[in-house]
């Protein structure tokens, strides 16, 4: 079964509560899937690396952003 994480940071974490919940196909009724079960400590963690990246993104020209 394919496991999914939060990506934060350039990282692909689990929730910080370990937590997941199945993902199922509604057509077969099959999990396919397991995904995070977020909370707040995920969040803070995803918005302050989002604060982070916004300080160096937004020094960075046209030029070099289109070649990221």
């Amino acid at each position: 079964m394919k496991k999914l994480n939060n990506f934060i940071d350039g990282k692909s974490l689990p929730a910080k509560s370990g937590a997941t919940s199945e993902i199922i196909n509604p057509a077969t009724g099959i999990a396919y899937a397991t995904a995070p079960v977020s909370g707040a400590a995920d969040v803070d963690s995803a918005l302050s690396a989002a604060s982070k990246a916004f300080v160096e993104w937004r020094e960075t020209t046209p030029a070099e952003r289109q070649r990221a």
